[in-house]
């Protein structure tokens, strides 16, 4: 299905400009975006992928990961084929680089902004969470979903790389409420060799919807003999102690997937040591995920140490929270960062 991509604005020599990412894409009559889905079209740029979904799912929020918002909670998750990223590890290869991969052909279920509404409201779910591609290349369609998401009570989560553009933040960040962001690595040649694209921007980002008030938390995949040294690990984690100690960072275990096939997994020893090592920096919430580790999936009272919010489970989604309506410590009244309600 096919509406227009009103993100993005003419150029003087004819093309069309696309203002979603930070890809910049600049396209004439009959091309495509880097994304695969975002083409022009009879003199515009149209989003290919409206309203048609490629996959649909009821998650726990811990899922996303988002262990800081409404905790316990069920998101409905949705996304479209197509990303501006071509990361080599991708989990989710099989929609997000179908495009590319398939001579620009489409696959989905017509599934309307109303209907995603409705679907997420019946299933008593709290939020709708934009994942599974990158969801700032169906922008159009996630920002018709989110408001009517809002009208009907519903809070809105981004689960991205990072990448988007001031504007479509800007644009967005009325009905956005939560945003769980990639930073994948620390290094300009991890992100242009291995996933197409670029670090300043997703760090640019990060900052800007913090500064927006939209509550952010990172995750990062650490990939062995990648991304994943000391130093590299204690630049990501400072990056962050230094825009808020209250960023909870994720660090995930990596298994072998799409064109990272011949890689290891990562080792346990690996996340403990970056879960020490954003504690060393000043995080107050690090957490270990793809792994079962019930200490370093639960969340603790900055101020008094106290377990706050226990998680089992391998993705952290048995949850039993001790904090007080308003989101406290209930041993000392620290408040804990979060969205609680």
């Amino acid at each position: 299905m096919s509406a227009p991509a009103w993100l993005s604005k003419p150029l003087d020599d004819g093309r069309i400009l696309c203002e979603a990412c930070n890809q910049h894409c600049k396209l004439h009559e009959g091309e495509y975006g880097i994304c695969g889905i975002r083409k022009v079209e009879n003199g515009r740029l149209e989003l290919l992928t409206y309203g048609l979904a490629a996959a649909v799912n009821v998650d726990p929020v811990e899922k996303k990961p988002m262990f800081h918002f409404l905790p316990g909670s069920r998101a409905f998750s949705v996304g479209t084929v197509g990303c501006n990223f071509s990361c080599k590890f991708c989990q989710n290869a099989d929609i997000s680089q179908y495009p590319q991969e398939h001579g620009h052909k489409l696959k989905g279920q017509s599934l309307p902004p109303e209907q995603i509404v409705q679907m997420a409201k019946a299933y008593d779910c709290a939020s709708i969470a934009y994942t599974y591609n990158e969801p700032v290349v169906f922008f159009e369609y996630t920002y018709d979903t989110a408001k009517l998401a809002h009208e009907a009570g519903l809070k809105n989560i981004y689960v991205t790389s990072g990448f988007e553009t001031h504007k479509a933040i800007d644009t967005l960040a009325p009905y956005l409420d939560g945003m769980n962001i990639d930073i994948k690595a620390f290094s300009e040649t991890f992100y242009r060799d291995i996933c197409g694209a670029k670090l300043k921007p997703v760090l640019d980002t990060v900052k800007y919807a913090h500064a927006k008030g939209i509550w952010i938390e990172v995750t990062t995949l650490l990939i062995p003999g990648k991304n994943d040294s000391d130093e590299e690990i204690r630049a990501i984690a400072r990056f962050l102690a230094d825009l808020s100690p209250d960023i909870p960072w994720h660090v995930s275990g990596f298994y072998p997937m799409y064109k990272m096939l011949d890689t290891p997994p990562t080792p346990p020893q690996t996340l403990m040591r970056a879960y020490e090592i954003g504690k060393e920096e000043g995080l107050h919430y690090v957490y270990i995920g793809n792994y079962d580790d019930t200490d370093r999936e639960s969340t603790y009272c900055p101020s008094c140490g106290f377990k706050v919010i226990e998680r089992r489970g391998h993705l952290g989604e048995r949850v039993h929270t001790h904090l007080d309506p308003s989101g406290a410590c209930p041993k000392c009244a620290t408040p804990i960062a979060g969205v609680w309600e």
